[in-house]
């Protein structure tokens, strides 16, 4: 991992940026993150930078290369290195790349096969992540939650209950709660170190009960962000999601992360406030998304910070580098006054 000279480190005490970030999640979410946070460890005005990636993922390559090969599935992770490489577009493209067609090979990502090899070669899951990120020269570190075989459980308000994320995602049943099995799992070595000493958590942007919960409800971790001294940022979805999170408005949203949590997680909420295109939300509308707003400048004593968050491009996306420039804002707003210290 790239490391920035120490002599250019800031003074957490009189920085105008944080000096240790931690942002947790997965899916498509994490990465914007990670990639926007990148350039300021690059520069070194960021000491340090820290991905905790969900890993209860049964679908796709990665669900495959589980059942096969018996691994923890790599494609959050894999997401995440390549979003913190140094040069996206040279050795991090081949981690990328995906086979079509319909052969064995159909549908892995190249990416997902390296971590694989280097994870039955070295041993170790962990030491296939810490290679990759030697071989990418990442600017920061990627930390699965979990090194452990995990499954996501979701528990229905009818009673019923749901076994593995890619049934979970598309349930239009109302969730009541999330788990992961075996409730025994542990975090990854450095996990809640890195919550406990940062000075900004990020939590989301991603799929509320497929993303988020799946970081947040290993034991341990909740813990850790009740209790760490960091500002905490829940980064809040663009839109709704059919599904999963479907007719769960924005404070639905953090009620449900902070009763899995275990306590007040969040200190301030980042919405995006932009125009969308027309043509783009009616396709999302038709689709049962609608955009997530959330109007107060507080709620329930958390800052609501509105900032133009959107990436250009037919998808909703949140720009890496307008998300970044948010959450520095969202840190100076809460450092100046104390709060989450």
């Amino acid at each position: 991992m790239t490391r920035p000279d120490p002599e250019r480190i800031p003074d957490s005490r009189t920085a105008a940026l944080p000096r240790r970030a931690v942002a947790l999640g997965g899916g498509s979410g994490l990465p914007a993150v990670l990639r926007g946070l990148r350039g300021l460890v690059a520069s070194g005005e960021m000491a340090d930078l820290t991905g905790v990636v969900a890993m209860s993922d049964d679908g796709g390559s990665s669900g495959r290369l589980r059942r096969v090969r018996g691994l923890p599935p790599p494609g959050d992770v894999r997401n995440c290195l390549v979003a913190l490489s140094e040069d996206e577009h040279l050795l991090a493209g081949l981690f990328k790349h995906r086979y079509d067609g319909d052969g064995e090979l159909a549908g892995h990502n190249l990416g997902n096969l390296i971590l694989a090899a280097l994870a039955e070669q070295t041993g170790s899951f962990l030491k296939a992540v810490e290679v990759s990120s030697r071989v990418l020269r990442t600017t920061g570190r990627i930390l699965p939650v979990t090194t452990e075989d995990v499954s996501l459980i979701a528990d229905l308000e009818d009673g019923s209950r749901l076994t593995g994320e890619s049934l979970i995602g598309p349930c239009m049943k109302r969730i009541r709660q999330v788990s992961l099995r075996p409730a025994s799992a542990r975090p990854t070595p450095g996990v809640i170190e890195a919550i406990l000493e940062a000075d900004l958590v990020v939590i989301g942007p991603g799929s509320l009960f497929t993303s988020v919960m799946p970081t947040v409800v290993l034991e341990g971790v909740g813990r850790a962000l009740c209790e760490t001294r960091a500002v905490r940022v829940f980064v809040a979805n663009l839109v709704s999601e059919r599904g999963e999170s479907s007719g769960l408005d924005l404070k639905d949203h953090l009620r449900i992360l902070e009763t899995h949590a275990g306590g007040r997680t969040v200190d301030v909420i980042l919405v995006h406030d932009g125009a969308i295109g027309a043509g783009t939300l009616r396709r999302y509308e038709e689709e049962g998304a609608v955009p997530l707003a959330l109007r107060e400048e507080m709620f329930d004593g958390r800052r609501v910070l509105h900032h133009d968050l959107l990436a250009p491009g037919p998808k909703l996306r949140h720009d890496p580098g307008a998300t970044a420039q948010a959450l520095v804002a969202a840190w100076r707003a809460c450092s100046a006054t104390g709060q989450g210290s």
